[in-house]
């Protein structure tokens, strides 16, 4: 048997490491130290494995808490919050009832009310906001709620001992409770947010196993899994099962069926990480005129394979879902609305019209320029998809700017078709208002297959 080198022992060392996190309570607490010293590994190996059971989502440090054994996150819950979250958003001190960071918590309930009215709101997995009342702490702990105390005070042994009991948080944060409640409530919307924005781990079910040829594989190998499978593209892995090539049927063609794969593949090929938007690779796969993607770890390990197929239909359906909480551009649009017979159009009619607000404005009292680059790129987006029911990825943009626009001013936003493609789109915008242009902007983006 061949002798493991000090690359591959370091790489089974981490994986040792990371089968040893996950085998423990949810709940533990652990550290570097400990782990190191248990699995008699260095220190530095130890913390690797951790920063990559932290981004899987196995273990969560917190300040003033330490590093806790949590249940990997599901992104459609992505709108709740743990208790152990809202710790870290409040920058609170956590004094009792450690076992349950990891617990979600599905409301919140601010104690600014006689205990007896506050009684009838608090139930099970739920918070109590509320600043240095002992006995409101204990009611809720006893409801099984937990409580988060405002003004920076503090609590009792008391209260501390039934928190550890029920292993339910008790946690202390300095700021107010109107301000601890807006950090909150813009964790909940920010993550509302990203609910809407699709990964590739949404779409790729890795505990399904890809189909895959080794390097030392023949042609012979590589037709009879494609007769298989009807496919011509796969991925081609080495005994740790780390992604070495590519191969396709371009590379088989006229070759001996004897042929050894590892001299015909296509070596380093296109990978991506399974935290990545779909969006982003099916840029990749557009720009690169691949089919199939492969998806690897930090290390390159295989962990699946996504077709260009499953990446737009991802973004079809993404597309179709009602809206879940309104990021900046948004905002800037809202007042914005699609108007037709404008002069200066082109034959579609296209056309948008606003007024600029107050909080438009840039430093000098005028509209922020790059507020309004922002604007040409949405009516840009909005046309596109009314006239080619497409969307597209920005590759260029000039802007000129002819003169400053006023606050309070209405605006007319006219995008052009210059040319239009199914994989390409050329575009001019102009902004207009009571004076005459006072924008303008080339646009070339590439487009994405239609919703």
């Amino acid at each position: 048997m061949a002798s493991i080198g000090p690359g591959n022992e370091t790489s089974t060392k981490h994986e040792q490491i990371l089968q040893y996190i996950q085998s423990l309570k949810i709940g533990t607490k652990i550290s570097v130290r400990a782990i190191a010293k248990e699995l008699g590994v260095s220190e530095g190996t130890a913390y690797k494995a951790f920063k990559d059971a932290e981004s899987s989502g196995l273990v969560s440090t917190k300040e003033r808490i330490g590093t806790v054994r949590i249940d990997r996150k599901r992104r459609e819950a992505l709108d709740q919050l743990t208790f152990g979250e809202v710790a870290e958003i409040v920058e609170g001190k956590l004094f009792g009832g450690a076992a349950g960071l990891d617990k979600t918590l599905h409301k919140f309930v601010i104690g600014a009310m006689e205990l007896d009215a506050m009684l009838r709101y608090i139930d099970e997995s739920s918070l109590l906001i509320v600043g240095n009342r002992i006995g409101a702490h204990r009611c809720a702990l006893e409801e099984g709620a937990g409580v988060l105390i405002t003004g920076g005070f503090g609590t009792s042994e008391e209260v501390i001992r039934i928190a550890d009991e029920r292993s339910l948080p008790i946690i202390s944060s300095r700021h107010d409770t109107f301000t601890v409640a807006s950090m909150i409530n813009r964790a909940i919307y920010d993550r509302l947010i990203k609910r809407k924005i699709m990964l590739i781990e949404d779409i790729v079910t890795f505990s399904r196993p890809a189909d895959v040829l080794r390097a030392g594989n023949t042609v012979a190998d590589f037709h009879r899994l494609s007769l298989e499978t009807g496919y011509f593209r796969f991925p081609v892995v080495d005994e740790r099962n780390r992604v070495i090539g590519m191969m396709t049927a371009k590379d088989a063609v006229g070759s001996p069926e004897d042929n050894i794969l590892d001299k015909l593949m296509t070596r380093q090929p296109i990978t991506a990480a399974p935290n990545i938007t779909v969006t982003s690779a099916a840029h990749t796969m557009a720009a690169e005129g691949i089919d199939l993607l492969p998806i690897v770890d930090r290390h390159r390990k295989l962990l699946g394979v996504v077709t260009r197929q499953e990446v737009l239909d991802a973004m079809r359906f993404a597309g179709k879902q009602p809206e879940s909480g309104q990021t900046f551009e948004d905002l800037m649009w809202t007042g914005f609305m699609a108007t037709s017979g404008m002069s200066g159009a082109d034959e579609l009619g296209i056309a948008y019209k606003g007024t600029v607000s107050p909080q438009m404005s840039g430093s000098l009292g005028m509209m922020s320029e790059g507020l309004l680059a922002t604007l040409m790129t949405q009516a840009a987006r909005r046309m596109i998809r009314e006239t080619a029911k497409r969307d597209y990825l920005l590759e260029s943009m000039t802007t000129y700017y002819v003169r400053p626009v006023q606050i309070d001013s209405e605006i007319t936003i006219i995008p052009k078709a210059l040319e239009m493609s199914r994989k390409f789109t050329k575009l001019e915008i102009e902004v207009k208002d009571a004076k005459g242009l006072a924008a303008k902007a080339m646009l070339t983006a590439q487009m994405i297959d239609p919703y």
